[in-house]
Protein backbone atom coordinates (compact mmCIF):
# COMPACT_ATOMS: atom_id res chain seq x y z
CA UNK A 1 0.00 0.00 0.00
CA UNK A 2 1.52 3.27 -0.88
CA UNK A 3 1.13 6.00 2.06
CA UNK A 4 1.02 8.98 -0.15
CA UNK A 5 -2.20 8.61 -1.86
CA UNK A 6 -4.76 8.85 1.06
CA UNK A 7 -3.78 11.44 4.38
CA UNK A 8 -4.44 9.65 7.83
CA UNK A 9 -6.86 11.84 10.01
CA UNK A 10 -6.22 12.80 13.67
CA UNK A 11 -9.11 11.02 14.67
CA UNK A 12 -10.73 7.94 12.93
CA UNK A 13 -14.14 6.96 12.61
CA UNK A 14 -14.55 3.19 13.36
CA UNK A 15 -16.93 0.68 12.26
CA UNK A 16 -17.18 -3.01 13.07
CA UNK A 17 -18.61 -5.32 11.12
CA UNK A 18 -19.45 -8.78 13.10
CA UNK A 19 -19.80 -6.82 16.42
CA UNK A 20 -21.91 -9.24 18.53
CA UNK A 21 -18.92 -12.24 17.97
CA UNK A 22 -16.27 -12.72 21.06
CA UNK A 23 -13.48 -10.93 18.57
CA UNK A 24 -15.92 -8.05 17.35
CA UNK A 25 -17.04 -7.41 20.92
CA UNK A 26 -13.65 -7.31 22.54
CA UNK A 27 -12.83 -4.94 19.15
CA UNK A 28 -15.53 -2.33 19.78
CA UNK A 29 -14.17 -2.14 23.15
CA UNK A 30 -10.24 -1.56 22.25
CA UNK A 31 -11.36 0.91 19.87
CA UNK A 32 -13.62 2.54 22.26
CA UNK A 33 -10.26 2.60 24.78
CA UNK A 34 -7.84 3.78 21.84
CA UNK A 35 -6.09 7.14 21.28
CA UNK A 36 -6.93 8.03 18.07
CA UNK A 37 -9.82 6.40 17.65
CA UNK A 38 -13.93 6.88 17.78
CA UNK A 39 -15.96 3.46 17.21
CA UNK A 40 -19.06 5.19 15.80
CA UNK A 41 -21.30 2.61 14.15
CA UNK A 42 -21.31 -1.45 14.43
CA UNK A 43 -23.35 -4.26 12.57
CA UNK A 44 -23.93 -7.67 12.92
CA UNK A 45 -27.61 -8.73 11.69
CA UNK A 46 -27.60 -11.75 14.49
CA UNK A 47 -27.67 -8.70 17.19
CA UNK A 48 -29.72 -5.60 15.67
CA UNK A 49 -30.91 -3.38 18.11
CA UNK A 50 -28.54 -4.56 20.74
CA UNK A 51 -26.18 -2.18 21.98
CA UNK A 52 -22.31 -2.51 21.96
CA UNK A 53 -19.91 -0.63 23.44
CA UNK A 54 -22.59 2.77 23.56
CA UNK A 55 -23.68 1.92 19.80
CA UNK A 56 -26.59 0.67 18.74
CA UNK A 57 -26.51 -2.44 16.32
CA UNK A 58 -26.95 -1.91 12.62
CA UNK A 59 -27.96 -4.52 10.15
CA UNK A 60 -24.88 -4.73 8.02
CA UNK A 61 -21.92 -2.48 5.45
CA UNK A 62 -24.53 -0.16 4.13
CA UNK A 63 -25.70 0.62 7.73
CA UNK A 64 -21.66 1.58 8.44
CA UNK A 65 -21.06 3.57 5.63
CA UNK A 66 -24.45 5.84 6.27
CA UNK A 67 -23.35 6.29 9.32
CA UNK A 68 -20.04 7.70 7.92
CA UNK A 69 -16.77 5.73 9.01
CA UNK A 70 -13.60 5.81 7.89
CA UNK A 71 -12.32 2.65 8.53
CA UNK A 72 -14.16 -0.78 8.86
CA UNK A 73 -12.65 -3.97 10.95
CA UNK A 74 -14.31 -7.06 9.46
CA UNK A 75 -14.80 -10.13 12.02
CA UNK A 76 -17.23 -12.26 10.22
CA UNK A 77 -17.15 -15.20 7.86
CA UNK A 78 -15.21 -15.37 4.48
CA UNK A 79 -18.12 -15.15 1.90
CA UNK A 80 -20.05 -12.57 4.24
CA UNK A 81 -16.39 -10.58 3.95
CA UNK A 82 -16.30 -11.25 0.10
CA UNK A 83 -19.79 -9.67 0.00
CA UNK A 84 -18.77 -6.91 2.25
CA UNK A 85 -15.39 -5.72 1.27
CA UNK A 86 -15.70 -4.61 -2.38
CA UNK A 87 -19.02 -2.58 -1.11
CA UNK A 88 -16.42 -0.71 1.15
CA UNK A 89 -13.99 -0.60 -1.65
CA UNK A 90 -16.43 1.36 -3.55
CA UNK A 91 -17.10 3.89 -1.13
CA UNK A 92 -13.43 4.56 -0.63
CA UNK A 93 -13.07 3.24 3.09
CA UNK A 94 -10.43 1.95 4.30
CA UNK A 95 -11.31 -2.15 5.64
CA UNK A 96 -9.21 -4.11 8.50
CA UNK A 97 -9.69 -7.73 8.14
CA UNK A 98 -9.33 -10.50 10.46
CA UNK A 99 -12.08 -13.07 9.01
CA UNK A 100 -10.47 -16.05 8.36
CA UNK A 101 -10.68 -17.88 5.08
CA UNK A 102 -9.79 -15.33 2.30
CA UNK A 103 -7.13 -16.73 -0.13
CA UNK A 104 -4.64 -15.63 -2.71
CA UNK A 105 -7.45 -14.67 -5.36
CA UNK A 106 -9.76 -12.67 -3.10
CA UNK A 107 -5.89 -10.40 -2.21
CA UNK A 108 -5.83 -9.99 -6.15
CA UNK A 109 -9.64 -8.79 -6.71
CA UNK A 110 -9.67 -7.05 -3.77
CA UNK A 111 -5.87 -5.47 -4.82
CA UNK A 112 -7.90 -4.14 -7.74
CA UNK A 113 -10.81 -3.28 -6.08
CA UNK A 114 -9.47 -0.96 -3.33
CA UNK A 115 -8.01 1.45 -6.07
CA UNK A 116 -9.20 4.88 -3.77
CA UNK A 117 -8.79 3.45 -0.09
CA UNK A 118 -6.77 0.44 1.41
CA UNK A 119 -7.48 -3.05 2.49
CA UNK A 120 -5.20 -5.16 4.86
CA UNK A 121 -5.88 -8.85 5.67
CA UNK A 122 -4.60 -9.71 9.03
CA UNK A 123 -4.08 -13.72 9.49
CA UNK A 124 -3.26 -13.07 13.04
CA UNK A 125 -3.13 -9.75 14.92
CA UNK A 126 -1.04 -10.79 18.05
CA UNK A 127 2.58 -9.07 17.84
CA UNK A 128 3.80 -11.81 19.15
CA UNK A 129 3.01 -14.15 16.29
CA UNK A 130 4.24 -11.97 13.88
CA UNK A 131 7.36 -12.20 15.49
CA UNK A 132 7.02 -15.99 15.52
CA UNK A 133 6.60 -15.82 11.60
CA UNK A 134 9.42 -13.73 11.45
CA UNK A 135 12.04 -16.34 13.53
CA UNK A 136 10.69 -19.28 11.50
CA UNK A 137 11.46 -17.70 8.58
CA UNK A 138 14.63 -16.75 9.17
CA UNK A 139 15.38 -20.00 10.80
CA UNK A 140 14.54 -22.14 8.52
CA UNK A 141 17.70 -22.63 5.69
CA UNK A 142 19.97 -23.76 8.65
CA UNK A 143 17.37 -27.18 9.25
CA UNK A 144 15.91 -29.37 6.40
CA UNK A 145 12.70 -30.66 8.30
CA UNK A 146 9.50 -28.91 9.51
CA UNK A 147 6.51 -29.18 11.02
CA UNK A 148 3.89 -27.08 12.09
CA UNK A 149 1.51 -27.36 14.95
CA UNK A 150 -1.75 -24.76 15.31
CA UNK A 151 -4.45 -25.16 18.16
CA UNK A 152 -7.21 -23.33 18.62
CA UNK A 153 -11.07 -23.54 20.20
CA UNK A 154 -12.88 -26.39 19.13
CA UNK A 155 -15.56 -23.15 17.75
CA UNK A 156 -12.87 -22.60 14.75
CA UNK A 157 -14.59 -23.85 11.65
CA UNK A 158 -11.36 -23.71 9.50
CA UNK A 159 -8.10 -25.68 9.28
CA UNK A 160 -5.40 -25.13 9.46
CA UNK A 161 -5.44 -21.39 10.61
CA UNK A 162 -4.47 -18.62 8.30
CA UNK A 163 -1.02 -18.30 10.43
CA UNK A 164 0.00 -21.87 10.08
CA UNK A 165 -0.37 -21.87 6.28
CA UNK A 166 0.95 -18.60 6.26
CA UNK A 167 3.71 -19.57 8.35
CA UNK A 168 4.72 -22.27 5.56
CA UNK A 169 4.26 -20.23 3.27
CA UNK A 170 7.38 -17.94 4.28
CA UNK A 171 9.39 -20.67 5.75
CA UNK A 172 8.84 -22.75 1.90
CA UNK A 173 10.30 -18.91 0.31
CA UNK A 174 13.02 -18.74 2.71
CA UNK A 175 14.46 -22.25 1.85
CA UNK A 176 13.66 -25.06 -0.86
CA UNK A 177 16.12 -27.51 0.79
CA UNK A 178 13.51 -29.71 2.99
CA UNK A 179 13.56 -33.22 3.15
CA UNK A 180 11.37 -35.56 1.81
CA UNK A 181 8.94 -37.42 4.43
CA UNK A 182 9.79 -41.00 5.04
CA UNK A 183 6.17 -42.26 5.11
CA UNK A 184 4.82 -44.63 2.87
CA UNK A 185 1.80 -45.51 4.84
CA UNK A 186 -0.49 -44.31 7.24
CA UNK A 187 -2.85 -46.81 9.52
CA UNK A 188 -5.21 -43.73 10.74
CA UNK A 189 -5.68 -41.33 7.98
CA UNK A 190 -4.17 -38.05 8.10
CA UNK A 191 -2.18 -38.63 10.73
CA UNK A 192 0.97 -36.89 9.35
CA UNK A 193 -1.30 -34.16 8.97
CA UNK A 194 -1.48 -32.06 5.79
CA UNK A 195 1.20 -31.43 3.54
CA UNK A 196 1.36 -27.76 3.03
CA UNK A 197 4.12 -25.43 1.14
CA UNK A 198 7.15 -27.09 0.17
CA UNK A 199 5.94 -30.54 1.59
CA UNK A 200 5.88 -28.49 5.29
CA UNK A 201 3.40 -30.98 7.52
CA UNK A 202 0.56 -28.86 9.42
CA UNK A 203 -1.50 -30.03 11.80
CA UNK A 204 -4.63 -28.77 13.38
CA UNK A 205 -5.93 -29.15 16.82
CA UNK A 206 -9.11 -28.21 18.01
CA UNK A 207 -10.20 -28.22 21.46
CA UNK A 208 -12.42 -26.64 24.62
CA UNK A 209 -10.19 -24.44 26.69
CA UNK A 210 -7.27 -23.08 23.97
CA UNK A 211 -8.14 -19.63 22.19
CA UNK A 212 -4.94 -19.69 19.63
CA UNK A 213 -1.65 -20.99 19.95
CA UNK A 214 1.26 -22.40 17.49
CA UNK A 215 4.44 -24.35 17.25
CA UNK A 216 7.11 -24.40 14.60
CA UNK A 217 8.94 -27.34 14.90
CA UNK A 218 12.31 -27.29 12.76
CA UNK A 219 14.89 -30.24 12.76
CA UNK A 220 18.38 -30.89 11.10
CA UNK A 221 20.84 -33.83 12.36
CA UNK A 222 21.72 -33.46 16.12
CA UNK A 223 18.95 -31.00 16.84
CA UNK A 224 15.72 -29.29 17.13
CA UNK A 225 14.27 -26.18 17.31
CA UNK A 226 10.72 -25.39 18.53
CA UNK A 227 9.57 -22.09 18.21
CA UNK A 228 5.67 -21.52 20.10
CA UNK A 229 3.55 -18.83 20.52
CA UNK A 230 0.69 -19.02 23.17
CA UNK A 231 -2.48 -16.65 22.83
CA UNK A 232 -3.89 -16.63 26.90
CA UNK A 233 -6.48 -14.02 26.12
CA UNK A 234 -8.58 -12.74 22.97
CA UNK A 235 -7.48 -9.16 24.78
CA UNK A 236 -3.54 -10.19 23.18
CA UNK A 237 -4.59 -9.39 19.61
CA UNK A 238 -6.18 -5.95 20.59
CA UNK A 239 -2.38 -3.85 20.31
CA UNK A 240 -2.37 -5.33 16.98
CA UNK A 241 -5.89 -4.55 16.04
CA UNK A 242 -5.05 -1.18 17.28
CA UNK A 243 -1.82 -0.55 15.34
CA UNK A 244 -3.51 -1.84 11.99
CA UNK A 245 -6.81 0.34 12.55
CA UNK A 246 -4.28 3.71 12.73
CA UNK A 247 -2.23 1.94 10.14
CA UNK A 248 -3.83 1.11 6.89
CA UNK A 249 -3.28 3.84 4.69
CA UNK A 250 -2.89 4.10 0.90
CA UNK A 251 -4.47 1.89 -1.69
CA UNK A 252 -4.64 -1.74 -2.77
CA UNK A 253 -4.66 -4.99 -0.62
CA UNK A 254 -1.61 -6.30 1.48
CA UNK A 255 -1.24 -9.26 3.95
CA UNK A 256 0.05 -9.14 7.62
CA UNK A 257 0.63 -6.68 10.03
CA UNK A 258 4.39 -6.96 8.87
CA UNK A 259 5.28 -3.50 7.19
CA UNK A 260 3.24 -1.67 9.98
CA UNK A 261 5.68 -3.07 12.83
CA UNK A 262 8.87 -1.60 10.94
CA UNK A 263 11.90 -3.69 10.01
Amino acid sequence: MSTSETSVSAIRRVGVLGAAGRMGRTTCDAVVAAPGLELVAVADPSAVGDEISGCTVLGGVVDLIEVGVDVVVDFTVADASRASLPVLAAAGIHAVVGTSGLDEDDRVSLDAAFSSSACLIVPNFAIGAVLMQRFAELAAPWFDTAEIIELHHNGKVDAPSGTALATAHRMAAASSDWADDATESETVAGARGGAGPAGIRLHAVRMRGMVAHQEVVLGTTGQTLTIRHDLIDRDGFMPGVVVAVLGVDGTGCTVGLDALLGP
